[in-house]
């Protein structure tokens, strides 16, 4: 170069050096911002939200639409990178001649990688909700110049996929459920979260998604009453019962007419006795005393039935399918035992689990053991979307009623019939060693 070419390069060459600096500044700063407005806890921020930290506010709405969030991020990060790229081009043309857009391009790739997005980046993941509030309020600002431009951006990307015959999938409504029961299960991976806790959470979590006939009892394990029998006969079966409420029928077990309280009962009959002694029992009109039943149909989601209970004060509800004939029984305890797992009490018969012997790695279990509580209960996997209970399983992957004996390898493992009633699968061997 000669005299009057290098003296107007000094200028030049600094001031193009220092816009590059400030346009690496500038990624450094969209980077780290996608990074912590996408990675920052919302719950932590909503909380400073509530105590009226304006930052965090902000950050909050920035987070409510994510898809203009990262759009302007992208545009505005994307244009200070180029345009660096572009002045690092000429700058190193300007000194290194025709070499210079190598070495523009190693150098500027090693600066953008290091102190424009990993950097950046590292930082905001160690630190999201504080860069969060920090910048939300830059952001704010780019989202609001950019949004013509974005607006006008994800048109033509909606135009394409179109074209391309793929539609721009809408927010699930399980979105928010299918993101906390994630990190729970990752927490619970990564040993954060004992086994105990993950389940009664994602127990919790799964009520909207289950229906009540996953988990009622079939009418055909139903106690149930005749209400025509003698007063003093119900009396010595509700006794004999381990149930506080019983169903009555009259005339078909499919007719419900009433469920029987035992505390009502109990004080029907001690204003009988206080009248006319134990002869009185005998007229006892046990149908006035039972309750009236609560009828559901078998879709009903397993949440609609617990804001039901709690609703109408009762405990116990019949039932029925699209026909209005009796499936079979679910309570209150029911729904909380998907939470909490399995309840037992004082008078809850012994050996009445699912689970009837084990030993060498092999269980035996009941043919109406709910798949999802032996898959809790015994940390297994086996499928639980095509049936509710073992036998179930069995029977859908067989595509008919096996007989005893035979054996299937389901979903790793192996399970046998060991009993069969005429059409009901009533015991199981399951080898988890199969897996």
């Amino acid at each position: 170069m000669d005299a009057t070419t290098e003296a107007t390069s000094i200028p030049f060459l600094a001031g193009t050096t220092i816009a590059i600096l400030l346009l690496l500044i500038c990624s450094a700063i969209f980077s780290g911002s996608e990074t912590a407005l996408t990675t920052a806890n919302r719950g932590q921020l909503h909380k400073r939200a509530e105590r009226g930290d304006a930052s965090a506010q902000r950050a909050l709405r920035l987070t409510d639409d994510k898809e203009r969030l990262i759009g302007a991020i992208l545009l505005g990060n994307n244009l200070v990178n180029i345009l660096a790229a572009s002045l690092a081009t000429v700058l190193f043309t300007v000194v290194f001649g025709e070499g210079g857009v190598a070495v523009a391009t190693l150098v500027m790739t090693a600066l953008v990688l290091i102190f424009s997005e990993v950097l950046p980046k590292t930082y905001a993941i160690t630190n999201a909700e504080t860069m969060a509030r920090r910048v939300a309020g830059i952001m704010t600002f780019v989202v609001r110049i950019g949004a013509p431009v974005v607006t006008v951006v994800q048109v033509v990307v909606q135009a394409i996929l179109r074209m391309a015959g793929v539609q721009a999938a809408d927010a699930h409504p399980f979105a928010a459920h299918e993101e906390i029961a994630g990190a729970i299960a990752l927490h619970h991976y990564e040993g954060a979260v004992e086994t105990a806790d993950r389940d009664r959470l994602l127990g919790a979590l799964d009520l909207a998604q289950r229906n009540v006939n996953e988990i009622m009892t079939h009418r055909r394990d139903v106690e149930m009453i005749d209400v025509d029998r003698r007063p003093t006969e119900i009396i010595a079966a509700v006794l004999a019962s381990t149930h506080t409420r019983i169903p009555l029928w009259q005339g078909s077990p499919e007719n419900i007419v009433g469920v029987l309280h035992t505390k009502d009962l109990a004080r029907a009959m001690h204003a009988s006795l206080r009248e006319d002694g134990a002869a009185a029992l005998e007229r006892l009109d046990v149908a006035s005393v039972a309750m009236k039943p609560f009828f559901i149909p078998d879709v009903r989601s397993l949440d609609d039935q617990l804001h039901a209970f709690m609703k109408s004060k009762t405990h116990l509800a019949v039932v029925i399918d699209e026909y209005g004939a009796m499936r079979g029984l679910v309570t209150l305890e029911d729904i909380v035992e998907e939470i909490v797992g399995d309840i037992t009490d004082e008078h809850d018969r012994a050996g009445s689990g699912m689970v009837l012997a084990e030993g060498n790695g092999n269980v035996t279990v009941a043919g109406n053991a709910s798949i999802r509580e032996l898959n809790r209960a015994r940390g297994w996997d086996l499928p639980e979307d095509d049936a509710v209970t073992v036998a179930g399983l069995v029977i859908e992957f067989a595509r008919r009623i096996p007989e005893q004996g035979e054996a299937f390898k389901i979903g790793g493992y192996e399970i046998e019939v060991l009993e069969r009633d005429r059409t009901r699968v009533t015991k199981l061997l399951v080898r988890a060693s199969a897996r």
